[in-house]
């Protein structure tokens, strides 16, 4: 029998959790360590300076941007200050990666993904997927990162536990997926000052990628 594929952009909470076997949970410790890691992050003044920046233009713009122009001129330049390229692990955007899961290929280029590999990701660690307007919300942002991370998870081939971004807009929601299992967390605004929450969110998430890789 040939094998169904299915793209990350045709993927669905519902049809991952019925088909796949995989359970959503109100809430998991993976997550919540990961969430209170962000009480160890500190922002230094240029950091903070740059941050308030980018909050500024995304409330200017956040109507206007498409897709990609919130991806270039707001969440990269606030990946590129946590300095997520290192010599263990980097990032990459738009990176084909893929697996067979219980008969079913999931395959696509998750917009970002922090792996281990100079020229190509190897080892997946976190997954970021989608950069989608806020009035234009197309899909279902949060199905098409866990596929992402199901992915990572299937090439990983170990029990550690694998770490999500999906943005809708203004709104941020982190994931973690583990074993059969995976959770969401409550939404933060990045037009607000919630920004400073979701930077050491982040700081905290490559705190936990140095850990992984050693």
């Amino acid at each position: 029998m040939e094998t169904k594929k299915i793209k990350f952009s045709d993927c669905r909470s519902e049809f991952i959790e019925d088909t796949l076997h995989i359970d959503l949970l109100e809430e998991h410790l993976v997550l919540n360590n990961w969430i209170e890691g962000k009480k160890d992050a500190e922002i230094d003044n240029v950091e903070k300076v740059v941050l308030t920046k980018l909050k500024k233009s995304l409330n200017f713009n956040i109507r206007s941007w498409n897709e990609q122009e919130l991806a270039e001129y707001f969440i990269g330049p606030m990946l590129a200050l946590i300095e997520f390229n290192t010599p263990k692990f980097k990032i990459f955007s738009n990176r084909r990666i893929s697996a067979t899961i219980e008969g079913i290929e999931l395959y696509g280029e998750p917009d970002a993904l922090i792996a281990t590999g100079r020229y190509s990701p190897k080892r997946p660690f976190f997954c970021l997927n989608e950069y989608k307007r806020q009035e234009e919300n197309r899909g279902d942002a949060a199905g098409q990162a866990l596929a992402a991370m199901l992915v990572a998870q299937e090439q990983n081939k170990n029990d550690k536990p694998v770490y999500g971004i999906y943005v809708v807009g203004k709104y941020w929601h982190f994931m973690i997926l583990k074993d059969k299992q995976y959770a969401i967390s409550k939404s933060y605004a990045a037009d607000d000052e919630e920004i400073f929450d979701i930077y050491k969110i982040l700081k905290a998430l490559k705190n936990i990628i140095i850990e992984l890789t050693k």
